[in-house]
């Protein structure tokens, strides 16, 4: 018997597009003879639908006619129904259909940036409780957001950069006060970021006063809350990817990733076209860096991967002070792009047996999941006793007052 595998993948996000690349890739490497695989692509709008018109990347470049050929389709979050159904099973007397469409095993979330990769949908999945892989709800939202991500980090010793961080609303109000503290603890140049997007969407280098501005007021567009950071001006990045769980995991090789500017832009990161994602971004695997650097930063990795308590496989991106070279983590991708599968195949994992690790991955901490106790089969209100205690009475002969 096969494993019916979801995949789900697009959502409600301003890396949409870059969550279908990531997610087709990992559709066509998983083994047909083993795994019966469901697409199910979430629109802009936050519509669920699914169909095989999904697996046809050219069909995207119309996604409201790609959305109308498919099947809508939801979860009811109800803890253990694990059925996909229609959302319009209708139709003449003869023609209903079956309001079911599918029986699911797995859950794999492809959703990169808001609404997918910083807990939200984890949670509607853990609500539903089937089995899926990735990061659970809180460690999605530690990982996603890069003000509680430096501040876990910092607290278990893990070096980050020195930030400064605060709300759109505050910036709104204390704009001046905000400038004086950025100014006096960590002078220019800085890197201006949106707390919980990745793909470097909104992110940017203030090198005075008026660019900080800009900066802030772009990165604000994104995000209620913002952070900026110490910018290391002699700096090379270096990414290393995590498999496993918070318990038993592995790290992959070091990929240095080649940018022309500052940081990597969006455009470095996904500007190989429509089909290949973020492992044509251009970049040396394996890193050209010393064999201890290199054992150095997949260690901080995994230990990254553990202090967040993170599941399936995550991207972490470090970078090195090439004056001291110091290392210091600058994020996690809980939900990496291209599952970084090319990391893993440098590794010495194919993409094949990547997806094979995820879905074992998901099952495994279901089981250990279901060995926990999250309630109790005792009814307090079934026992007199408890019936006749003070706050019930209190309930019981409590009469409403106006003020």
């Amino acid at each position: 018997m096969k494993t019916n595998v979801a995949v789900f993948f697009g959502g409600r996000s301003v890396e949409h597009e870059i969550s279908v690349i990531s997610a087709l890739q990992a559709i066509n490497a998983f083994d047909r003879s083993k795994y019966n695989i469901i697409p199910i692509y979430i629109t802009k709008q936050g519509r669920w639908v699914t169909g095989p018109q999904l697996l046809d990347i050219t069909n995207y470049k119309d996604m409201k006619n790609l959305e109308a050929q498919c099947e809508e389709v939801y979860m009811r979050p109800e803890y253990g129904d694990f059925k996909l159904y229609r959302a319009n099973p209708g139709g003449g007397l003869f023609s209903k259909k079956n309001p079911v469409y599918e029986e699911l095993h797995v859950a794999i979330p492809v959703l990169h940036g808001s609404h997918g990769e910083d807990g939200m949908f984890e949670g509607l999945l853990e609500t539903i409780g089937i089995p899926f892989a990735g990061c659970d709800t809180l460690s999605s939202a530690n990982g996603m957001d890069k003000i509680t991500m430096k501040m876990i980090l910092r607290a278990e010793d893990i070096p980050v950069v020195d930030y400064v961080w605060f709300t759109d609303k505050e910036w709104g109000a204390k704009r001046d006060a905000i400038i004086e503290k950025i100014e006096s603890k960590l002078g220019y140049p800085v890197i201006v970021k949106p707390a919980n997007l990745g793909s470097s969407v909104g992110i940017g280098k203030a090198t005075d006063r008026q660019s900080l501005i800009e900066k802030v007021d772009n990165a604000e567009k994104f995000s209620q809350r913002i952070i900026v950071e110490h910018m290391i001006e002699d700096m090379m990045e270096i990414n290393c990817s995590v498999l496993g769980d918070a318990d038993d995991h592995q790290s992959s090789v070091c990929e240095e990733p080649i940018s022309k500017g500052d940081f990597l832009s969006y455009d470095e990161k996904y500007g190989g076209g429509a089909k290949a994602g973020m492992q044509a971004s251009e970049k040396r695997i394996p890193a050209d860096i010393p064999e201890e650097m290199s054992e150095a930063i997949r260690t901080m990795a995994g230990e990254t991967f553990r202090v967040l308590s993170c599941h399936g496989v995550s991207r972490i991106d470090v970078m090195v002070d090439r004056k001291d070279n110091k290392i210091y983590v600058n994020e996690i991708n809980t939900i990496p792009g291209s599952l970084s599968y090319y990391l893993w195949e440098e590794s010495g994992i194919s993409f094949s047996q990547l997806m094979d690790k995820l879905v074992a991955l998901a099952l495994k901490r279901k089981r250990e999941s279901d060995r926990k106790t999250f309630t109790y089969d005792a009814n307090i209100f079934a026992m007199g006793g408890g019936m006749k205690g003070g706050g019930i009475k209190g309930l019981k002969g409590s009469k409403m007052r106006k003020n």
